[in-house]
C-alpha cells in the first residue's frame, strides 16, 4: 500500500509539473504588427518574417508559440516533395493538448505562394498548433473550400534559409500525415524508432529589431 501511496504521489506530482509548462493567459497575448524568428532544425536555421495583417488571430498564435518555448524537438514530420513541409506536433502530450484550442477562422489575404507558412485546420477554429511550408506556388489552397472553411490564410514567409527547409526528409511523402494519431500519442519515440530520418525543429525564438 505504502509503495502504491508513494507512486500515486510522484504521478500527481508529475502531472502538476507538467500542467506549469502552459499558462491559458498566453493565449491572450497579442503578436506586433511584425516580427522575425528563427527556426533552429537538424537540417540548419531557417527565419521567418510575419505580418499580422494577413491573418491577426493566426499571427498572434504563431507569436505565441514561438515566444513561450512550444518548438523544442517538434518534429517536421510531414514532407510531401513538391507540396509542403508540415510540423507542429509536441513531443509532450500535456504541452500539444494544452495548445489544441483553435483560433477564430480569418479570410485569406496572402497568396500561399512559395515558402509561405500557414496553419493546418481541418474545419471551423481548428487552426491550433500545427503549420505547414508551402513547398512551391500552392495557390488553390487560397480557395479550397471544405467542412465550412475556405482557404488556408497565409500567416508569415521564409526570408532565410529556404535552401536547409528543402533538405528537410521527405522520402515517407504523406505517410506520416496519416499517422497524427499515433505521433499524438507517443511522440518522438515513435518516430524514432519507427522513422529515424524525420527531421526536428531543436527550437525557435523571436529575433530582436
Amino acid at each position: 500500500m505504502r509503495n502504491k501511496l508513494i507512486l500515486l504521489a510522484s504521478i500527481v506530482l508529475f502531472a502538476s509539473c507538467a500542467t506549469k509548462k502552459f499558462k491559458a493567459k498566453w493565449l491572450d497575448k497579442k503578436a506586433p504588427e511584425t516580427f522575425k524568428a528563427r527556426f533552429e532544425t537538424t537540417q540548419g536555421n531557417f527565419d521567418i518574417e510575419a505580418t499580422r495583417e494577413w491573418s491577426p488571430k493566426g499571427v498572434d498564435r504563431l507569436y505565441q508559440l514561438i515566444k513561450y518555448g512550444y518548438y523544442k524537438d517538434v518534429a517536421i514530420y510531414r514532407v510531401v516533395p513538391n507540396f509542403v513541409a508540415q510540423f507542429g506536433i509536441h513531443n509532450d502530450s500535456l504541452i500539444n493538448k494544452s495548445w489544441q484550442k483553435g483560433i477564430e477562422d480569418e479570410p485569406v489575404i496572402r497568396k500561399n505562394d512559395s515558402m509561405t507558412l500557414a496553419f493546418a485546420r481541418g474545419g471551423v477554429k481548428t487552426r491550433s498548433n500545427q503549420i505547414f511550408i508551402n513547398l512551391k506556388e500552392n495557390h488553390r489552397l487560397d480557395k479550397l473550400a471544405y467542412s465550412g472553411v475556405t482557404g488556408f490564410p497565409v500567416i508569415a514567409k521564409v526570408i532565410s534559409g529556404q535552401e536547409n527547409i528543402l533538405k528537410f526528409y521527405d522520402g515517407y511523402g504523406d505517410k506520416l500525415g496519416r499517422q497524427q494519431g499515433k505521433i499524438n500519442e507517443l511522440g518522438n519515440t515513435f518516430l524514432k524508432e519507427n522513422y529515424p530520418k524525420v527531421d526536428y525543429i531543436l527550437k525557435a525564438y523571436i529575433l530582436k529589431k
